[in-house]
């Protein structure tokens, strides 16, 4: 089975392989994705995506051990990936799903056009499935309708309180907005990411309390320090959900698509490299 990797008038074929099945069902039903491409800032080779769904590491395969043109999921990041060369400084456990299918030279152009215009534009691209029948769409989580219909119109489109924080030229803005409000999002969704890996090994309610005060922890905190309205309105609503009769793991994912996916946004707002030669210019 291929899927077909397309960006800017260029697609790529992706081979699926392996034995992931539960992962590679999650992804085949998220088809056909509109995506949003980012680039890496920590581990190098690599070009990524988020993903529409939660899943555990399946097959557990360490990410420096992944060939160049592998194609993974990054559980904890809640990535698509695809290398093109060995990463580098990453201690982490990911799911291989498959490899590219064609010669690695082009994936690293596209990386080399993405590490340059992160921040100054969004680079757009689709992931779709070669040929074959489409796997039905996974039915609506049993989930309140307004806290779905929020995450929809969150995934659709880039919230206008979020694009709007680098519009602001008062004082340290906009570095001083958006990195706070990137990290609290990254931090959440970090958090929220632990505190699922103790269902079924500590008390819910515990975990539900935990859950809800990163929540408001750090949907206070876009709204007061970096400005916005509409994206900390849905945390705050994903913070009373959890003293709902709600089922808990099925809450926690959806608040973890949400809080990854706000990170996501805000990071495709910040020039990555431009910072980081702007800094090694500064210490040297």
């Amino acid at each position: 089975m291929h899927l077909l990797f397309s960006v800017e008038g260029q697609t790529w074929p992706i081979k699926l392989t392996g034995g992931a099945e539960r992962t590679r069902n999650a992804m085949l039903r998220s088809l056909p994705l509109e995506l949003q491409l980012h680039t890496p800032k920590i581990a190098g080779s690599h070009i990524y995506w988020h993903a529409p769904f939660v899943e555990d590491v399946e097959g557990s395969t360490h990410v420096l051990d992944a060939p160049a043109g592998a194609f993974i999921y990054w559980p904890v990041r809640q990535f698509l990936e695809i290398t093109f060369a060995p990463l580098q400084a990453e201690n982490a456990q990911i799911t291989v799903l498959g490899a590219l299918d064609a010669p690695i030279e082009g994936i690293a152009a596209l990386a080399a056009v993405l590490k340059r215009d992160q921040g100054r534009r969004i680079i757009s691209g689709r992931l779709t499935l070669n040929g074959g029948d489409r796997q039905e769409p996974e039915p609506a989580a049993p989930l309140p309708v307004d806290i779905l219909s929020a995450r929809a119109r969150l995934w659709a489109k880039c919230p206008e309180d979020i694009a709007r924080v680098t519009s602001s030229r008062a004082i340290m803005h906009p570095a001083g907005p958006v990195f706070a409000a990137e990290g609290e999002a990254r931090v959440l969704h970090e958090l929220l990411w632990w505190i699922r890996a103790e269902l079924g090994r500590r008390d819910e309610g515990a975990l539900r309390q935990t859950a809800a005060l990163a929540l408001n922890k750090a949907a206070t905190r876009l709204r007061d320090f970096c400005h916005m309205d509409e994206t900390p309105a849905l945390l705050f609503r994903l913070e009373t959900a959890m003293a709902e009769p709600l089922d808990f793991g099925t809450l926690l994912d959806e608040a973890i698509i949400v809080a990854g996916r706000v990170g996501a946004w805000l990071d495709l707002l910040i020039p990555w490299n431009d910072l980081n030669e702007a800094f090694r210019a500064a210490l040297d």
